[in-house]
């Protein structure tokens, strides 16, 4: 019999959640709140923006810490290159406070409105330029948490094997209440656009995701075309303008999404609709994507704190670089027999970048080798869950490694099986800091009991 898997599909009807939210203004709540005593209702999940497309943050019932109230940047070394904030800490907060002081973080992160916190114990993904990190994760140098027992606990660099347990922990370890992060002087790297056909692309990306390079693309399978995004430090990068980059997330992360929403309620002819979805993302990323963006920082690239349509639907997989001239094939394919037996497809293009090999965290996803991330995105509900399923099911034949935040519908026996060795260690620290569970949800208690 299969394992069941994280997220229920459209053939069911979840029950509301009646978990109770906790908000804790400073450290001593936060201590309270986890303290046995306070016989706060277990599980006991720990959410920052929540952003994640898993329910692997919240409760149908138990209790939620929301995390977003401790939001203070502590001090900026310019020197040791080092920033020390509270976990609620907004990310595109924090790259507006870093660039006075002349510096930025290490890589262009997407969602700029993920708390840190978030972005330190689920994956916070970047295509790094060079030996610079892909995960944000692993740019953390120390950690304060709060364990599961209610006592505050500081990990750094001197326990490796701990802090790599932390990074990309899902809140298992303990409530993370403040980081220390390493951070990069400002660098102007410049960017080049091009814009070809699958087949072109995939005789080039396995090259590409294991370069010196920052690889981003916008993939439209349907169409048949990808917008490659490529970003090098080089010795004269050029000059960088801040409003090309304003107008090109203006135009990915509001225009696209927002007009979609609005077609599908409007347009009720679903060929019709798709032709203007299609039209509308080649002539936006022809624009803006092609012709002013050249040169740039991750400062610029950021974009603005900004909340997501609710309708905005995502689920995230890695792939080995390696297979990926491969896998990206089978996946228009895999859009075309899906329109083709369901007549559901996905509206806003899927976005992907390269992913670097990364040991620093325990869970990480490329831990073994480099990797490519595919997040498939659209505003289509009716269809989306079943829809995923289906892409779980592909992921899984390609050999793809899911994200326990971001990879929708995944199996639970799968997942096991792939993190293994690794699952079982963390495991093993796990019962260490909390044995009796108090932070476990039913959604990870399928990989991590």
């Amino acid at each position: 019999m299969p394992s069941p898997r994280f997220r229920d599909t459209g053939r069911y009807v979840r029950r509301p959640a009646t978990a109770k939210i906790l908000r804790p203004g400073n450290l001593a709540d936060l201590m309270r709140y986890l303290d046995p005593e306070s016989r706060a209702a277990t599980p006991i999940r720990i959410r920052g923006a929540g952003t994640a497309s898993t329910d692997c943050n919240t409760n149908d019932s138990g209790t939620i810490v929301d995390m977003t109230a401790l939001d203070r940047i502590g001090t900026i070394d310019t020197h040791r290159l080092t920033v020390t904030v509270q976990a609620g800490v907004r990310l595109g907060t924090l790259v507006e406070a870093l660039a006075p002081h002349g510096l930025e973080l290490a890589a262009n992160y997407d969602q700029p409105e993920r708390t840190v916190g978030g972005a330190i114990a689920s994956p916070c993904m970047a295509p790094g330029i060079g030996d610079r990190s892909s995960f944000l994760s692993s740019e953390a140098i120390s950690i304060r948490l709060v364990t599961p027992d209610g006592r505050l606990m500081k990990v750094s660099q001197q326990q490796k094997h701990l802090l790599n347990a932390l990074r990309l922990s899902y809140g298992m370890l303990g409530a993370i209440y403040e980081v220390t992060l390493r951070v990069c002087l400002i660098s102007t790297f410049s960017a080049s656009h091009r814009s070809i056909d699958l087949d072109t692309f995939a005789d080039v990306v396995d090259r590409l995701a294991t370069r010196d390079v920052g690889l981003k693309f916008y993939l439209l399978p349907h169409k048949d075309r990808v917008y490659l995004d490529l970003r090098r430090y080089e010795a004269s990068p050029g000059n960088a303008h801040r409003v090309p980059w304003k107008l090109k997330d203006w135009g990915e992360s509001t225009v696209l999404p927002h007009v979609f929403k609005s077609l599908n309620r409007i347009v009720p002819i679903p060929s019709v609709r798709y032709r203007l979805m299609d039209r509308l993302s080649t002539a936006t990323h022809d624009l803006v994507n092609s012709r002013f963006v050249t040169n740039g920082t991750n400062v610029m690239a950021s974009g603005r704190r900004r909340r997501e349509p609710r309708d905005l639907l995502h689920s995230t997989w890695c792939f080995p670089a390696c297979d990926f001239a491969v896998v990206v094939k089978a996946y228009r394919e895999f859009c075309r027999k899906t329109l083709a037996e369901s007549g559901y497809r996905t509206d806003l293009p899927a976005v992907g970048f390269g992913v670097a090999q990364d040991t620093a965290a325990m869970m990480s996803p490329s831990f073994d080798e480099p990797m490519v991330a595919l997040n498939v995105v659209s505003t289509q509900r009716k269809g989306w869950e079943d829809f995923v399923i289906d892409l779980d099911q592909f992921a899984e034949h390609w050999g793809g490694v899911p994200l326990f935040s971001h990879s929708r519908a995944l199996r639970a026996e799968y997942a096991r099986d792939l993190y293994s060795n690794r699952l079982a260690f963390f495991r093993k620290i796990r019962s260490q800091l909390d044995p009796h569970g108090r932070l476990l949800n039913p959604f990870l208690s399928q990989c991590f009991e």
